[in-house]
């Protein structure tokens, strides 16, 4: 059963950081491409960032320079580190797994809340 658990959502002030954290299992967590996505009240859910197996990154152009995502293999993580957080970044964050071509899993969410 693949379980994708995010943490370290929170609220912060403009300016500030956070550091999202997807713990996965149930899954050969080194083999596949991950990703973060977020979704806020009225808009479509979208990525924020990927990183493949072999390390190779992309991200949305609204957070590019900003943001980092990153993974550890031997623990099962991937991890997304939010820097000069901007209030149109609050939203839901989502991890992702693309399991087959036809699968997803996502993980539950974790709310990031930025203040102007």
């Amino acid at each position: 059963q693949v379980q994708l658990v995010e943490s370290g959502g929170g609220l912060v002030q403009a300016g500030g950081s956070l550091r999202l954290s997807c713990s996965a299992s149930g899954i050969i967590f080194s083999i596949f491409a991950m990703g973060w996505y977020r979704q806020s009240p009225g808009k479509q859910r979208e990525l924020v960032a990927a990183i493949t197996s072999a390390g190779s990154t992309n991200y949305a152009d609204s957070v590019k320079g900003r943001f980092t995502i990153s993974r550890d293999n031997a623990k099962k993580t991937v991890y997304l580190q939010m820097n000069s957080l901007k209030p149109e970044d609050t939203a839901l964050y989502y991890c992702n797994v693309r399991y087959t071509s036809v699968t997803d899993y996502w993980g539950q969410g974790t709310q990031v809340t930025v203040s102007s």
